[in-house]
């Protein structure tokens, strides 16, 4: 029982901090229609490479859309908005925006 209520206190936690984080990506100037604000997800990552407008990324669970943690390769749109310097190795949290195509696409990027 012990262990439970640690796990989720812990799982309570880093919610409660991922959510504050969330609240510091300034989404006003960003030139994307309110459908795709709407459905955008955000996640930690950790950046392996970036480049030519794809970011190789190791990220967590993201359960809004299904995916569990994986690495893998994302589109970083033309207009994406950077908030700060970042490098291969940084962890940092990830905005994901859905395209017309279905696909997700990395929208905003903030380290943490």
């Amino acid at each position: 029982m012990k262990t439970l209520l640690a796990t989720l206190a812990t799982f309570i936690f880093a919610a409660t901090v991922a959510v504050a984080e969330m609240k510091h990506m300034d989404h006003s100037n960003m030139s994307m229609s309110d459908e795709q604000m709407e459905g955008a997800v955000h996640a930690k990552a950790v950046i392996n490479s970036i480049g030519d407008g794809v970011a190789n990324v190791t990220h967590d669970p993201i359960p809004e859309i299904g995916w569990p943690a994986m690495t893998m390769d994302l589109t970083v749109l033309e207009n994406a908005q950077m908030m700060g310097e970042v490098a291969a190795g940084d962890e940092v949290t990830l905005m994901l925006v859905k395209g017309d195509d279905g696909m997700y696409a990395i929208g905003a990027m903030m380290p943490n």
